[in-house]
């Protein structure tokens, strides 16, 4: 247990990989009512009705997950200083050579800025999906530009999924196993988040 150090709680991590899978399901369904190319999806719902109801279920249960993991983090997500700063103008370091890590706190800058980005889809998603449930319920155009902003942060999102799947797994070895295990190697955390296990740890 020497070699680790705690990162997420139990908590943590049964809203987010309760977020995951509802996203998994929206973007089944949803691909489903995106375009008549994918409407075959719909048949590991059983049917088009079975798979609307789906994504309409997991549209909320995505929305308070993501509402849920926002807040619990909400003090880390949305402090930036001067170290986001250099962050930022150096891409993460995701485009140089250089092993020189930038000192962070309990996420990165980029992580901070797609927590940001999530809790605002989030919220789009939800509103919009909200107001298109029953698509008489409301004026035309209304509906309308709900269905455009939805098929929009639709898109967005699932873009920013994949990037964020890449950077927790691939893209930086390690980072997946504290939403796993809620533990992450010290030295995992000394090189991508120093300033916070200085914080949690108490070394230097």
């Amino acid at each position: 247990m020497g070699r680790y150090v705690e990162r997420f709680s139990a908590f943590d991590r049964v809203v987010h990989w309760t977020l995951a899978v509802a996203f998994l399901v929206l973007v089944i369904s949803g691909l489903g009512l995106f375009a008549h190319t994918f409407f075959g999806y719909f048949s590991f719902f059983g049917g088009p009705e079975q798979g609307i109801l789906a994504h309409k279920i997991a549209g909320v249960v995505f929305l308070i997950a993501s509402l849920l993991l926002f807040f619990a983090h909400a003090k880390d997500s949305c402090s930036f200083d001067s170290d986001d700063a250099k962050w930022f103008a150096a891409f993460g370091g995701y485009l140089s050579k250089n092993e020189k890590e930038i000192p962070q706190g309990k996420f990165n800058a980029g992580q901070k800025l797609f927590a940001l980005f999530s809790f605002v889809a989030a919220l789009v998603l939800g509103v919009t999906g909200f107001i298109i449930w029953d698509p008489t319920a409301m004026a035309r155009g209304m509906t309308q530009f709900s269905l455009m902003l939805h098929g929009l942060f639709f898109i967005l999102i699932m873009m920013g999924a994949v990037v964020h799947i890449y950077l927790a797994t691939i893209g930086n070895p390690g980072t997946v196993d504290g939403m796993l295990w809620g533990q992450v190697k010290k030295v995992w955390a000394k090189k991508h988040a120093s300033k916070w296990f200085k914080e949690v740890a108490g070394e230097d």
